[in-house]
C-alpha cells in the first residue's frame, strides 16, 4: 500500500492491487357517485388489501393513485359499496374512510391477471432482453418490461403462443435490474466515489467536472503515476484486469513550487488535486456521488446518489461527509481549516488544508469530501481526501483551492 506515516499526518494514498474483484383504464369514479349494494361483505382483519378486496366480485386490482388516494379496479362499478365494507379494515388502519375510495373499471378480473402473469413469465423471461412479468395492480393489464432495443415483436409473438390475450398485456422498455453495485464494482456512468485503478495502485474518484469542454474528473494529484507534474497517467474503473477498457487520462496536475509562503526546504502546493479527461466512449454523470447504504457503518453496497446542488468553504464544527472506495461513506466533525500541513515522509507541504475527524482509510485517497445541508441527498460539495492521522482523522483540499490550480470548474 502506497501509506506513507508521520506523527501529526501521514499521507493515505491507494492500496496494492491483489488479485480478483399508457393507460388502457377509464379515469376513476369519484368516491361520491351512488352504488349499488352487491350484499353483505365479510371483511378481514388483514393488512393486505389485495386479500380483502379477493372478496369483491370483479376485483381487477387495488394501489394508491398519485395524489395517494386508494383506488380499486372493478368490472362493475355499481359494486363499490361491497367494495367500500371489504376494504375498512385496511382503510381505517391507515386513517381513511371508506368514501375516501375511488373506483375504476377493469377490464380483466384479478384471478385471470394473475394466471396470464405465470403463463407469459414462462414465455417472455426465457427472451433475451426481458426483465420482468407484472401483474400490475395499477394498469390492470399484464406488463412486461423489457431492455431498450429488445424486439417487441418476438415477445408479443412469444406470449400470443400462450394464449394470453394480446389486449391484457403491455410491453414498456424499463432499465435492467441487476446485484447490488458496490464501490469497487464496474458503475456506469461513473460518478464520484467510485474506485479507480492507475498503473500498480487504487484511489477513489473524487468528483466529475468539466473544464471548458472537457469531460473531466478530479482525485488526487499522488493517485497520478507521480505526484506534482502531468505524466498522462491512465486510469481504469474498477481495475484494468476486469474493464480494461481506459475511462481517463491525466491531463492537468501543476507541479510543486518553492517560495511565497511556501516553509524553507519545501515544495508547496494549495491541493493535493489532479483533472484526468475521460475517454470519448466513457459515460460519466456531472455533479452525482454513489451514496451507500449507511454512514458510518463501512457499507460499500451502492444504494442511490448524492447530488452535488452547490461548492461550499469549510467551516469549524460543521459535519463533513465522504464516500471512498475503502471505507464508504462516513462522515465527522470539521476540527480545524486553512493549516499548513507537512506530507510524512516527503519534502511536500500542502497550504490552507481542512481537517476532519471520521473514518479514513488507505484507498480513500481522492475521496469527495461534501456537506449535507438538509440530510437528504443535495449536498454542497467542499473537496476532495487526501491524508490521514489514522484511522478517524483526515485531511482534504478545499474546492476553492482546486479550482485555485486547476482552473474554474462546472461541477454540477
Amino acid at each position: 500500500m502506497r501509506q506513507l506515516t508521520h506523527p501529526f499526518l501521514g499521507l493515505v494514498a491507494g492500496s496494492a492491487i491483489l488479485a480478483t474483484a399508457c393507460s388502457d383504464s377509464t379515469q376513476p369514479t369519484p368516491p361520491t357517485v351512488p352504488s349499488a349494494d352487491m350484499g353483505p361483505a365479510v371483511g378481514l382483519q388483514s393488512d393486505d388489501p389485495v386479500a380483502l378486496a379477493r372478496q369483491v366480485p370483479g376485483f381487477g386490482g387495488f394501489f394508491y393513485d398519485e395524489a395517494g388516494v386508494p383506488t380499486i379496479y372493478l368490472e362493475d362499478v355499481a359494486l363499490r359499496a361491497g367494495a367500500e365494507r371489504a376494504l375498512q379494515p385496511f382503510l381505517a388502519a391507515q386513517g381513511m374512510a371508506g368514501s375516501a375510495l375511488q373506483v375504476r373499471k377493469a377490464d380483466f378480473d384479478w384471478a385471470s391477471l394473475e394466471r396470464w402473469q405465470t403463463q407469459a413469465s414462462t414465455a417472455a423471461l426465457s427472451l433475451r432482453g426481458a426483465v420482468y412479468v407484472d401483474a400490475d395492480e395499477s394498469r390492470n393489464r399484464v406488463k412486461i418490461g423489457v431492455e431498450r432495443g429488445t424486439s417487441v415483436g418476438q415477445v408479443k409473438a412469444a406470449i400470443a403462443r400462450t394464449g394470453v390475450p394480446a389486449s391484457a398485456t403491455v410491453i414498456e422498455e424499463v432499465e435492467p435490474f441487476s446485484n447490488a453495485a458496490t464501490l469497487r464494482d464496474r458503475v456506469r456512468p461513473v460518478q464520484g466515489g467510485l474506485q479507480i485503478n492507475f498503473p500498480g495502485f487504487l484511489c477513489t474518484l473524487g468528483f466529475n467536472a468539466r473544464r471548458g469542454t472537457q469531460r473531466s474528473f478530479i482525485t488526487n494529484s499522488h493517485c497520478t503515476n507521480e505526484q506534482g507534474g502531468n505524466q498522462s497517467t491512465p486510469y481504469w474503473q474498477p481495475l484494468q484486469t476486469t474493464a480494461p477498457t481506459r475511462i481517463a487520462t491525466e491531463v492537468d496536475d501543476p507541479g510543486y513550487t518553492q517560495g511565497n509562503g511556501c516553509p524553507a526546504g519545501r515544495r508547496c502546493r494549495r491541493s493535493d488535486a489532479a483533472r484526468a479527461r475521460y475517454a470519448s466512449g466513457t459515460a460519466s454523470t456531472l455533479g452525482e456521488i454513489a451514496k451507500t447504504t449507511g454512514v458510518n457503518n463501512g457499507s460499500l453496497t451502492i444504494s442511490g446518489r448524492f447530488k452535488i446542488t452547490a461548492e461550499g468553504n469549510p467551516v469549524v464544527g460543521q459535519t463533513a461527509n465522504k464516500v471512498g472506495r475503502t471505507t464508504g461513506w462516513s462522515r465527522g466533525r470539521i476540527t480545524n481549516t486553512c493549516v499548513n500541513v507537512n506530507v510524512s515522509g516527503t519534502n511536500l507541504t500542502q497550504l490552507c488544508q481542512s481537517i476532519v475527524t471520521a473514518a479514513v482509510g488507505g484507498g480513500d485517497s481522492g475521496s469527495p469530501v461534501f456537506l449535507r445541508p438538509s440530510g437528504g441527498t443535495n449536498v454542497r460539495l467542499l473537496g476532495i481526501l487526501w491524508g490521514s492521522g489514522g484511522s478517524n482523522l483526515y485531511a482534504f483540499s478545499p474546492i476553492s483551492n482546486i479550482e485555485a490550480e486547476l482552473g474554474a470548474l462546472a461541477t454540477f
